[in-house]
This record gives structure tokens, C-alpha cells and sequence, in this order.
């Protein structure tokens, strides 16, 4: 069975860089780290082909295909998913809060406007808590049973 994987949003440019530090000889720096999506966006400076005394900026695009991936991730029993899609916009929104100060007071702030949607995973983001029941045959009697999925982020050292 074939799977499509869908790259959206060609053209548009995204903030996605910021400063750069003057010895960035052969640096690569990460732009992007979407672990819920397995792709790594980053950049570095090379020659330009058509003006080797000038550096241009490359950008790279890493992705990582889970090929078992289910449609939904919590279920085991859900089908396998054979389409995946990547936005630009969703893998570079930034949605940790930020403190910015106003007219002498701090506010808290978000980095992106899509935050209230929610995240499209297609493995397990190893920061995020996954759960799902099953039945549970015990004494002659059937019990959902909630199991833990990814241990190490829902168990606190």
C-alpha cells in the first residue's frame, strides 16, 4: 500500500529565522524541531553558485515518515494512515508564552495565531502524555482499562 505525503503552503514566506551569530562558517542552525510531525527544519549559509564570494542562505527540510502510523495514534486498532500533510504554518507557530511589556506593564503574550487548533501528530510527541482503554477480562467480568502509551512522559520521575 502506497502512502502521499503532501508538502502545503509553496511560496510563502514564513519568519521562521532570526539573528545569526557571526561565525556561522559550516553552522547549521535549527529553525524547526516538530517532534509531533518527525521534521526538522534548518538553515545554514554556502556559497552562492552564481557568486562564490557571496554567502546565501540554505534552508533544509527533513522529514521523517513514521510508515506504521495509525490514523488516529492512540488507537492501535485504527487504520493505518496513508496520507500525511505538512503546513508551513503549522510547524513553525510557537505557542509557548512570551512576556512583553506595555506601557510600563508585563503581559503575556503568544508567537502564533493558530494555537487554539489542535496539533496533528504522526508519532508520538515524546514531551505529551498518550493514553487509550482496552477490555480487560478479569473474574469473569469485562473492564476498560486505561494503559499508558508513552510511560516516559506520563510517569513523573
Amino acid at each position: 500500500a502506497g502512502f502521499k505525503v503532501f508538502f502545503l503552503d509553496p511560496g510563502i514566506a514564513y519568519p521562521v529565522l532570526a539573528g545569526y551569530p557571526w561565525d556561522s562558517q559550516d553552522k547549521e542552525y535549527v529553525l524547526v524541531n516538530n517532534k509531533c510531525q518527525c521534521v526538522t527544519v534548518t538553515s545554514k549559509f554556502v556559497p552562492s553558485k552564481e557568486n562564490p564570494n557571496e554567502e546565501i542562505l540554505e534552508r533544509n527540510i527533513r522529514i521523517l515518515v513514521p510508515l506504521k502510523a495509525r490514523e488516529n495514534i492512540s488507537d492501535p486498532m485504527s487504520p493505518l494512515r496513508t496520507t500525511f500533510v505538512y503546513r508551513m504554518t503549522e510547524l513553525c507557530r510557537k505557542c509557548d508564552p512570551v512576556e512583553i511589556e506595555l506601557g510600563g506593564e508585563i503581559y503575556q503574550a503568544q508567537q502564533s495565531t493558530s494555537c487554539n487548533e489542535p496539533e496533528t501528530c504522526y508519532t508520538y510527541n515524546r514531551d505529551k502524555c498518550y493514553t487509550t482503554t482496552f477490555p480487560f477480562l478479569h473474574h469473569g467480568q469485562v473492564k476498560d482499562v486505561k494503559a499508558v502509551l508513552t510511560p516516559a512522559s506520563c510517569y513523573a520521575e
